[in-house]
């Protein structure tokens, strides 16, 4: 663990009541929000299905289908991250890394509230999963 990453987590003390109602509150609002973006996501879908007239429509309203099926897909990703986070929230491990079992940044947690890895744990991720990717293309090479 690089220097900054210690300093950083030193800085950071338990998440308060006042920043724990802050987050409930904040993820509860994107739920609702989520939750009404995939309602509208399926009347949109309903409707296009409804309004294929002819063959020339078709391949348009498949395309624009497609783009509705993965807002939906990716709202019930969202979903599915900020009912885990309030799921946490109410465990009491809310802000403590999955990965190491260290105290999440606030700031970390500020931008991204539905994270699980603290920024030291998903850089380490990412890069393996980078080296993962490229083990495949050069063994499909």
């Amino acid at each position: 663990m690089n220097l900054l990453h210690q300093e950083e987590r030193r800085s950071f003390a338990m998440l308060t009541e006042k920043n724990k109602q802050h987050f409930k509150k904040w993820l509860s609002q994107r739920l609702n929000e989520s939750l009404e973006k995939t309602r509208d996501t399926l009347i949109d879908i309903r409707d296009l299905k409804d309004k294929l007239s002819n063959h020339v429509d078709e391949a348009s309203h498949a395309s624009a289908m497609g783009f509705a099926l993965r807002i939906r897909d990716r709202e019930a990703k969202l979903i599915r991250k900020i009912r885990e986070a309030l799921g946490r929230l109410e465990q009491g491990t809310f802000g403590i890394c999955e990965e190491c079992g260290e105290e999440i940044p606030l700031r970390r947690l500020r931008a991204r509230p539905v994270t699980t890895l603290c920024i030291e744990c998903k850089e380490e991720q990412e890069a393996e999963e980078r080296t993962k990717a490229e083990e495949v293309l050069i063994a499909d090479y």
